[in-house]
């Protein structure tokens, strides 16, 4: 597999882009030449390498974007991650019950992901997160309640697929019982396929994230994360560069998972090997 994977190009430029901006984000303390925070009036909104120290410029305060960049890495694809992992666990669980109970449990539960399901993913997160109000903590958990049902209905279609095999029907015979099935032959099963929707889950969710922040109901100022640096670009069409770069990493370290997706799915995908 770990072959596959490296002769996979997908899986390889993706693996490279996600690698470089989890490398930045932890090094941020050393590479970043300035606070992430610090103003500098004096230099407010210079241009890319008009001001020495200042590599990709700065904004409206002279904060240094190079800077935020990074530390607002260590905001944004953080929260991404933690945000599908509770995702996923919510979903799979609701949807291995829901598959191997059926019935009115069944019913209740997909009737309720089709309920979500049917509104825009971005509109109902800014409705949830409008209810709950701005802030990071919100918007992590408007991003979960948006995109569990996917998980759900993935998971339950995976058990009930995997249910029907030989080896489940023989641990039944055998009188194991129902959870313990559940647990050790159909959900362990049923879970590789849900690694490659993950990793493309995590680029939707920065995605989520970073356009919840950019029309406020995100990350509170002066934060500095990705989708409220590009807001505050929005309005200084000149001044391109404040807008321009925050919205660059938000598209490279998207298609990085994207691409990682696409090289999962190719590698563990078993039509795929010889």
């Amino acid at each position: 597999m770990l072959r596959r994977f490296i002769r996979n190009r997908s899986a390889m430029i993706g693996a490279f882009l996600v690698g470089i901006w989890l490398l930045g984000a932890a090094a941020a303390p050393v590479l970043a030449p300035y606070e992430p925070l610090k103003q500098d009036l004096r230099n407010r909104i210079k241009a890319p390498l008009e001001v020495e120290g200042h590599y990709l410029g700065t904004d409206t305060l002279g904060r240094d974007i190079a800077s935020r960049l990074l530390y607002g890495a260590q905001i944004s694809i953080p929260i991404a991650i933690v945000v599908v992992a509770m995702t996923a666990l919510l979903g799979i669980s609701l949807g291995a019950v829901s598959g191997f109970i059926g019935g009115w449990v069944d019913e209740i539960i997909m009737r309720i992901s089709d309920a979500t399901l049917a509104f825009p993913s971005l509109i109902l997160a800014m409705a949830i997160t409008a209810t709950l109000g701005p802030g990071l903590f919100n918007s992590a958990i408007a991003i979960t309640l948006v995109l569990w049902p996917e998980y759900a209905r993935f998971m339950r279609g995976q058990v009930l697929r995997v249910r029907g095999y030989e080896y489940v029907q023989a641990a039944e015979s055998l009188g194991m019982g129902r959870l313990q099935t559940l647990l050790r032959h159909i959900v362990p099963n049923a879970i590789p396929l849900m690694w490659v929707k993950a990793s493309l889950d995590v680029g939707q969710a920065i995605l989520l994230a970073a356009s919840l922040s950019f029309i406020g109901l995100g990350a509170v100022p002066p934060n500095p994360e990705w989708g409220a640096m590009a807001a505050a670009g929005r309005e200084k069409f000149a001044e391109w560069w404040i807008g321009t770069f925050p919205g660059l990493a938000i598209l490279s370290v998207v298609m990085g998972f994207n691409f990682l997706g696409d090289g999962l799915r190719d590698v563990l995908d078993p039509r795929n090997r010889r």
